[in-house]
């Protein structure tokens, strides 16, 4: 965990995504991130937690739905939506942040 807070306290955007290997949805999202990741580069940095490995954080972060996504800047959580969203609005949101 504090690697974790390490992470999402640096100045680069961060988006994180809680998410399990069962889940639908999340196995949804995995080509997302990667396309996003592609589209983005270095602008953001992207970093996937799975809640069944991480209950810890899931409860600090009161996850109840996977996939949850939070964007992070200098500790702060900027956004946080649970539910699969597709590439066009995912970006849409990450650039109002930058």
């Amino acid at each position: 965990m504090s690697q974790f807070n390490e992470i999402i306290s640096g100045s680069q955007l961060t988006l994180v995504d809680f998410y399990a290997t069962w889940c639908g949805p999340c196995k949804m999202m995995h080509p997302v991130l990667e396309q996003l990741k592609d589209d983005l580069g270095d602008s953001i940095r992207i970093i996937k937690i799975d809640v069944d490995k991480n209950e810890a954080l899931s409860t600090n972060y009161a996850i109840q739905s996977v996939p949850t996504l939070m964007l992070f800047r200098s500790g702060e959580m900027l956004w946080r939506q649970s539910g699969a969203m597709r590439l066009g609005d995912l970006k849409n949101l990450i650039a109002s942040y930058q």
